[in-house]
């Protein structure tokens, strides 16, 4: 990976290139790709990058990105989408394990799936997927899986499903999101996220926020894999306890 100098309207950003055999690809700082395009035929050939050190860098330079936009700085005390994304990642992986879903494509998956987040808000699923067919060509990345990778980011859309999804790997990473957005895990990157900022926030501000997520049954409700079913029913249950012993601790109803 280098650095290249990219204009966009009037202003000239820095951006990244990432070039692989016959490939090379221009990225925008805030994910975008700039320019796709084989190399031409004269050029020397560039060794192929290592997936999992690729997938690694390009999202954790998007996490810095959506600092910045969303802070001013990329210092800030906790870095919710770097901290929300490797919990995915750890959770496909071992989703994948228990249902023998392909272990590399829910990994590459779990890694790109919020590449975009930031950049395309709504339209991330689908900006991400085509993020992941430009990008993975330029690793090591199998290229027979590419494209059940790219259609796992597509398909991670939404807080809940009205209809389940049929792709075992899809499922796995679905769940792997969804389990990362509730329980204990969700509690703390929830609060990290909200203390990141310079805004001020009181107590009882954290816990009415965290009881507004009036969403999390239906979530539990549209778990696909039964160990992801199992454990969605579990996190929710804690989540909601913390926060009750929190109030009666911050009351005083623990003194009776």
């Amino acid at each position: 990976m280098r650095e290249f100098y990219h204009k966009r309207d009037e202003n000239i950003e820095k951006g990244f290139v990432f070039a692989g055999a016959g490939w090379r690809v221009e990225f925008t700082p805030a994910g975008h790709i700039a320019r796709l395009g084989r190399k031409p035929m004269n050029s020397q050939p560039t060794p192929l990058l290592s997936w999992r050190e690729a997938v690694h860098a390009a999202m954790y330079d998007a996490t810095l990105a959506e600092l910045r936009g969303r802070h001013g700085t990329a210092d800030v005390s906790f870095n919710y989408r770097w901290e929300h994304v490797t919990a995915v990642v750890a959770l496909a992986l071992r989703l994948a394990e228990l249902t023998r879903a392909d272990a590399e494509t829910a990994e590459a998956a779990a890694w790109l799936h919020d590449i975009c987040k930031f950049s395309d808000g709504e339209r991330h699923p689908i900006a991400g997927a085509a993020y992941a067919r430009a990008f993975l060509p330029t690793t090591d990345f199998p290229a027979g899986k590419i494209d059940a990778v790219a259609d796992a980011i597509a398909d991670h859309m939404g807080l809940w499903r009205d209809e389940p999804l049929t792709v075992l790997e899809s499922q796995v990473l679905w769940d792997a999101d969804k389990l990362a957005k509730i329980g204990l895990t969700a509690v703390f990157h929830w609060t990290g996220g909200s203390l990141a900022g310079r805004r001020p926030h009181t107590l009882a501000q954290l816990i009415h926020r965290a009881r507004a997520n009036d969403w999390m049954p239906r979530t539990v409700a549209s778990m696909h894999t039964a160990p992801a079913r199992r454990a969605a029913r579990a996190r929710l249950a804690a989540y909601f306890q913390l926060y009750d012993a929190l109030e009666s601790e911050l009351s005083g109803d623990d003194l009776f």
